[in-house]
């Protein structure tokens, strides 16, 4: 919880900073500076149980995540290169179709009667 409210800290440097002195002209950018202070804290104090129990359940799913990572591996090798395939088509009967718009293998050249060695 702590690495996230700090990366959140990092990254809108203007709340980290305090807020100048308000001058007579300057009141009502500061009444909204912290307003929008007061909804911020409010937001991290109704989401840190939700990024607690977020960040347990990817704790105790890195041991399968890192089971999957050579399956991912295996089948990113057999896929080759994404652009080789046109987009999946939702066949009437449910199925995912997914047309190889290039061959995966150069066809061999005919010999000189036609013929194709196999």
């Amino acid at each position: 919880m702590q690495k996230i409210l700090a990366l959140f800290l990092l990254a809108s440097p203007a709340f980290a900073q305090e807020a100048p002195a308000p001058q007579a002209e300057d009141d009502g950018f500061s009444l909204m500076e912290e307003g929008m202070l007061m909804v911020m804290r409010g937001m991290m104090t109704e989401m840190e149980p939700a990024l607690d129990e977020m960040e347990q359940a990817l704790t105790d799913m890195e041991p399968a995540l890192q089971d999957l990572g050579p399956k991912f591996a295996a089948l990113f090798a057999l896929i080759d290169d994404i652009r080789n395939y046109d987009a999946p088509v939702i066949l009437p009967n449910g199925d995912i179709w997914i047309h190889r718009n290039k061959p995966l293998f150069a066809p061999a050249d005919p010999g000189p009667n036609g013929e194709i060695d196999l």
